[in-house]
């Protein structure tokens, strides 16, 4: 997996990633959510709303960086 850029802060993300999908994992095996409509007119559940963040959060992102000339630090 040399071609892949192991940073500390790469692997650091991808850690607090796995973290929250491990919290998620317990947290619903203890408490099962229950789907609710909220801001999307769709019903969705606690698993969905993460996703639905994570991704939306990836997008901005990338938005950032390719509309502006910042740098990816300042970006994040």
């Amino acid at each position: 997996m040399e071609w892949m850029a192991w940073t500390t802060p790469t692997a650091l993300f991808f850690g607090g990633i796995a973290l929250i999908l491990a919290g998620m994992t317990t947290w619903e095996l203890r408490s099962p959510s229950i789907p609710r409509r909220g801001f999307l007119p769709i019903s969705t559940t606690r698993g969905d709303r993460l996703f639905i963040g994570l991704l939306g959060s990836a997008y901005l992102h990338l938005l950032v960086i390719g509309v502006t000339g910042w740098s990816i630090w300042v970006a994040s």
